[in-house]
């Protein structure tokens, strides 16, 4: 088999867990049904894989000509603040008369302050809205001849249609999902932790043993190796910072900025295709980059390219102001200090802050390994022993009390204590109820969910947004000439419509 990505970069074990991934997904999702119709027909499977393969290696082109970092540092914390200032506000009207006395749900409310074409009061995702967003992507990832096909693009667009909306967004927007994916980060509690310690230890060291020379020696050499480790951990903390530092400050910009200069199709748009095709079969990439890129963008001349973006400066300014509206430090004098301080510090060291930031996104978490490891936990997730396992049973209500109170256990121990007061206030417990307590509404929560995924869809496909924004005013013209036909100027738009599609 070829490999899957078209990255020279790219390793082989990528292309190993994809593939088996990709053979598992197929097996569980199209083989079930197509076996009932057909036994004899062993052609499906291999047309969709091909399929599923160019749309793989342009998603990968996209994916590495995408710069995340404005996405990652201020989009998704922008929508991330906006979330919680409007669910505040709208929690603050449940009771009175904007609420209609309390007749008023609070998802009603919320949805007044975030309306979306996409998402009911009630939290339910039109389908219709994500199908054509994904037929969109499809029609850009394949070419022509595989677009063509209704039935073809009909199946991979259902599937992608049925993973995510109607499997995946349910289950994340729901509080209890949300509270135990933050358990799993935070890791054990220093509670447990501890009693296994205590368990540990042999019995006579529970015992008080009475003064002696030799007691007096121990306790003398282990705060000598208690320093000695203390010195140590400074030392290598201190390389470890210079060394961060001479990478961030020796690394190229952006490198995406770098792929965007070199691209040929950039420069001018390739030349369309012949609609015959003598065969069908995976291509395996080209030795450079670009050539590979170039080849696989070829097939799609009707796309516009994007414009590349001037990547803003202080990258660091939305994650503080998301921290600051989490712990609702503009509350209180000494955390707001503390806010003002760092922004302040941030803002005059803004180009490296931008290049750390950037460094660190794409060395720890954008990077090879991460994706692998992703990968290879929905692989076991989603197949257990090599098929479907069965759908997860949901908490009942009790566990679900059991998760939040854990929750704000583990939150409250984050914070160290001589930091609390100036953190979180004179009451900690309240303040880290309301980190917790904005994501308490599955209906809110759909929200934020669909305003993220909008987000990452125009990051990679910026074209949606344009050729949205051209339609709507193509079909005003037509409607302004049909009903008088007098004079009128695109920009004289009667509609205006939020469905970037």
């Amino acid at each position: 088999m070829p490999p899957l990505f078209i990255s020279p970069t790219c390793s082989p074990e990528l292309n190993a867990e994809a593939y088996d991934f990709l053979a598992l997904a197929l097996r569980a999702f199209v083989n079930t049904w197509w076996t009932k119709i057909t036994r004899y027909d062993k052609e499906l499977l291999p047309e969709i894989t091909i399929v599923l393969t160019t749309v793989l290696r342009t998603f990968e082109t996209r994916l590495l000509t995408t710069d995340f970092s404005l996405f990652m540092f201020s989009v998704a914390p922008a929508l991330i603040t906006q979330h919680y200032r409007d669910y505040r506000h709208a929690a603050s009207k449940v009771s009175t008369s904007y609420a209609m006395g309390g007749a008023v749900p609070l998802p009603h409310l919320f949805h007044q302050l975030q309306p979306h074409v996409a998402v009911s009061p009630e939290g339910k995702i039109d389908e219709e809205y994500f199908r054509q967003a994904f037929d969109h992507v499809l029609k850009s990832c394949l070419s022509p001849q595989d677009y063509a096909p209704e039935a073809e693009r009909y199946i991979i667009r259902e599937i992608i249609l049925k993973v995510l909306v109607k499997d995946v967004i349910p289950r994340v927007t729901q509080p209890w999902f949300i509270q135990k994916i933050f358990l799993d980060l935070l890791g054990p509690s220093l509670d447990a932790e501890s009693d296994k310690s205590a368990n540990v230890l042999p019995p006579s060291h529970t015992h008080h043993a009475h003064f002696s020379f030799h007691s007096l020696l121990v306790f003398f050499l282990s705060a000598v190796q208690s320093i000695s480790g203390m010195g140590l951990a400074l030392v290598q903390a201190y390389r470890q910072t210079l060394s961060t530092i001479k990478l961030v400050n020796h690394s190229a910009r952006p490198k995406v900025n770098q792929r965007r200069a070199s691209e040929p199709w950039r420069k001018a748009r390739p030349a369309p295709i012949s609609p015959t095709r003598s065969a069908r079969s995976i291509s395996p990439p080209s030795s450079s980059y670009a050539s590979a890129a170039s080849s696989t963008l070829s097939l799609h001349a009707d796309i516009p390219p994007p414009k590349p973006q001037r990547p803003p400066s202080h990258y660091a300014r939305e994650p503080l102001i998301m921290i600051s509206e989490l712990l609702t430090m503009h509350e209180r004098f000494a955390s707001s200090t503390v806010m003002h301080t760092l922004c302040m510090i941030c803002a005059a060291t803004t180009p490296f802050m931008d290049r750390l930031l950037t460094h660190l996104l794409y060395t720890r978490v954008l990077c090879a390994s991460s994706i692998l490891f992703v990968l290879r936990l929905s692989k076991r997730t989603l197949f257990p022993n090599g098929y479907p396992g069965p759908p997860p049973i949901d908490p009942t209500p009790e566990e679900q009390i059991i998760i939040h109170q854990q929750l704000l256990r583990r939150l409250r121990e984050q914070v160290p204590a001589f930091l609390a007061p100036v953190l979180l206030g004179s009451s900690p417990e309240r303040t880290v109820e309301e980190i917790i307590s904005p994501l308490d509404d599955a209906a809110c929560n759909a929200h934020l969910a669909v305003f993220i995924m909008d987000a990452l869809l125009l990051s990679i496909f910026p074209e949606m947004g344009v050729e949205g924004s051209a339609g709507n005013a193509d079909m005003d013209v037509a409607e302004r000439s049909d009903d008088d036909g007098k004079d009128w100027t695109p920009g004289m738009s009667r509609t205006t419509s939020t469905m970037t599609p």
